[in-house]
């Protein structure tokens, strides 16, 4: 790929006008687009490059029977960068375990290409590797103006679980938990709607002014869309050093100062909170493990406090050292499915998971994230995820919490309202 520089005025509105160009030109059934942004916000670690990718030079393709290997093979044959998702059933192959729920949207359990652009934003600095012509672009993307396609309000959002069921449920984990089978559960519930007309760049736009978030992702592949507000990271690679940051603890922002910092205190006292945010560190020091050179897993930050514009989050920070004989995929497919979103032990709960759920998670839960030429990534974990198909009309976004012994669950249930709320605004505003 040839790399060129370009200095613009309005990064912020180029940002805009650069995905914009790419939707207008990306409207083939094989359209790819991936668009990663921070929103400008500072995150441990750093958070997501904004970069956008467009098009796909080179489609992988994977058989579902070894997908980490697979992926891996494709770009030591030809290393550049790679960028796409694992979706969360990609457990079943690493795993003796299945998805029963029906697939009501049709996502592929995983897609990567390498695209024909990269894209990145910087300051007020546009860096673009591609083979084409950057300047024919570079004019391309300055001169396209919003879309007035704005799709319609959407008016009916359904639980596919009642409050009581809910409920049930969780009483049933903690009976689980009480037997021994597992120690903590992340039980996810699915909000839908049918036959809805939305745009999904007026809808990414406005949820990234309702939600903005560091880990904020948006994907065209064909005519289904994936809208992202994440604030978690699944796993990072630069070098031989690897980390992820489980979130595990959330509450509301405060109307005043004064309420927010005691909110803020009141979650980093919670005892509650600091146990289900523990369970999950071990876990995630023992996925790295599997892949770390001996005695370099560590706890950089254990009970992190921090504020989005909706909520405060507990992040943790468990870095390594890559073993030399550890492959990029290898690290991916030692820690995969995040622990943050099944519980612990892992496998048990994944099959509980498949019991209590009624609805298949698909690229919810699964990890979005781009490999660099060198085998670099970054992913995140697919949490606060509108999915919408164009051609069925169907739209769907999924939140949850993790389970433990004394959780209530009635709190549970305005936990999950709490982490839906977002989404549910922005689909039920008007966009006429």
């Amino acid at each position: 790929m040839n790399r060129k520089r370009v200095f613009v005025d309005d990064l912020p509105v180029f940002r805009w006008q650069a995905l914009t160009w790419a939707i207008t030109r990306q409207t083939r059934a094989d359209a790819f687009i991936a668009f990663l942004t921070n929103n400008d916000i500072s995150y441990p670690n750093d958070p997501f490059p904004n970069r956008l990718f467009v098009g796909a030079k080179r489609v992988i393709s994977l058989s579902g029977k070894d997908t980490f290997q697979e992926l891996y093979d494709a770009h030591c044959a030809r290393p550049g960068f790679l960028v796409g998702y694992f979706g969360y059933d990609v457990k079943n192959e690493l795993e003796a375990l299945n998805s029963r729920n029906p697939d009501r949207l049709g996502f592929p359990n995983t897609h990567f290409v390498e695209p024909e652009w990269v894209i990145d934003f910087l300051e007020n600095e546009v860096t673009v590797w591609g083979e084409g012509d950057v300047d024919a672009l570079m004019q391309a993307i300055s001169l396209t103006h919003p879309s007035d396609r704005r799709g319609s309000a959407v008016t009916t959002i359904t639980c596919r679980v009642t409050p009581e069921e809910y409920q049930a449920n969780v009483r049933q984990i903690q009976q689980h938990i009480l037997a021994g089978d597992v120690y903590e559960l992340n039980y996810c519930i699915e909000f839908f709607a049918e036959h809805v007309d939305i745009d999904p760049l007026t809808v990414y736009q406005a949820l990234n002014e309702r939600s903005p978030m560091p880990f904020s992702s948006f994907l065209k592949i064909g005519d289904r869309y994936v809208m992202g507000a994440s604030p978690e990271r699944f796993l990072k690679k630069e070098g031989l050093k690897i980390l992820s940051q489980p979130i595990k603890g959330t509450i509301r922002r405060g109307k005043t100062p004064a309420e927010d910092a005691r909110l803020r205190t009141e979650l980093l006292s919670s005892e509650k909170e600091r146990a289900e945010n523990l369970m999950i560190v071990d876990l995630v020091r023992n996925d790295l493990a599997r892949s770390a050179q001996t005695g370099s897993v560590r706890v950089d930050e254990l009970f992190g406090i921090y504020g989005f514009q909706q909520v405060y989050q507990m992040i943790s920070t468990v870095s390594a050292t890559l073993r030399d004989t550890i492959t990029w995929a290898d690290a991916i497919r030692h820690a995969f499915p995040m622990g943050s979103m099944t519980g612990a032990p892992k496998i048990r709960a994944m099959e509980l998971i498949d019991q209590l759920e009624v609805s298949r998670r698909g690229v919810y839960s699964g990890t979005i994230g781009f490999i660099t030429p060198d085998g670099d990534f970054d992913f995140n974990v697919v949490i606060r995820t509108l999915l919408y198909d164009s051609q069925s009309q169907y739209a769907s976004f999924s939140v949850g919490s993790a389970i433990t012994y004394d959780a209530d669950p009635k709190q549970e249930w305005e936990e999950c309202l709490l982490k839906a709320r977002a989404i549910r605004e922005v689909l039920e505003r008007s966009f006429q």
